[in-house]
């Protein structure tokens, strides 16, 4: 019961705030439009295959900020002291927010996805193995936007963390130029980035490659995992309680 309250209160705080969820969702299919040529020329036929994943990819990092800014808000409007007063565990509160922050995240995926599948002719040989790679995508996404807010002390230092990693991430996990058009540096540290395993898992659903999509499932899980972790282990250290200023 703790658990669908704080699930209604989220989904009540998005719905009167949406302009974030509206860019997250929209910009994505513009920036596909308008580079997917580019793709198609510099890698051929996967040049659509990359310009969809890609671009999710890196919207989807950046969509870190809604998830972040949820919890960041909470602490801001000092409710998430008082939430944490309550009999309601640290698991529980972080599900209510997941709930409704992973149904944001998840519509980005279908959004963009079904896009480039309807629009551009998009092939997918594994949609099983696709909803399973977008799954896994959002539950990192989620557990990365948690262990973020429990770190920053303001929206401020949010919003600065979140452009830079997300771009860093994404470049580095080759979601904004191919892979194999990176220079040898960044193709050896790239699987440091989630969005080079996310690009894995995404791809090899495209092109019916279930190795490639366990193998990034399985990563980006195990990144989760321990993001899950240490945001859970920072509210209940107390670390998560409001400090703005």
């Amino acid at each position: 019961m703790r658990s669908l309250a704080l699930i209604r209160l989220n989904l009540a705080l998005l719905a009167a705030e949406p302009g974030a969820v509206i860019s997250r969702i929209g910009m994505p299919l513009v920036m596909i439009t308008v580079l997917r040529p580019l793709y198609r020329a510099a890698i051929g036929d996967q040049g659509t295959t990359h310009a969809v994943t890609g671009m999710l990819v890196l919207f989807s990092l950046l969509g870190l900020s809604i998830v972040g800014g949820s919890l960041l808000t909470e602490r801001s409007w000092h409710t998430l002291d008082r939430l944490r007063a309550t009999p309601a565990s640290p698991g529980q509160i972080l599900t209510g927010k997941a709930v409704a922050l992973g149904g944001v995240l998840l519509a980005q995926q279908a959004v963009v996805l079904g896009y480039g599948v309807v629009a551009l002719g998009l092939r997918v040989a594994r949609p099983d193995l696709l909803a399973l790679a977008a799954l896994a995508w959002a539950v990192t996404l989620l557990l990365l936007g948690a262990a973020a807010a429990m770190t920053v002390r303001s929206h401020s230092e949010l919003g600065a963390v979140n452009d830079l990693g997300a771009l860093l991430l994404s470049t580095l996990g080759g979601a904004m130029v191919p892979l194999s058009l990176l220079p040898g540096w960044a193709q050896t540290i790239a699987p440091a980035s989630p969005g080079y395993w996310a690009l894995q898992a995404l791809g090899g659903a495209a092109t019916g490659d279930p190795s490639a999509v366990l193998h990034g499932v399985g990563v980006l899980l195990l990144v989760a995992l321990a993001a899950g972790l240490y945001a859970a282990w920072r509210m209940n250290r107390g670390w998560g309680r409001s400090r703005l200023l």
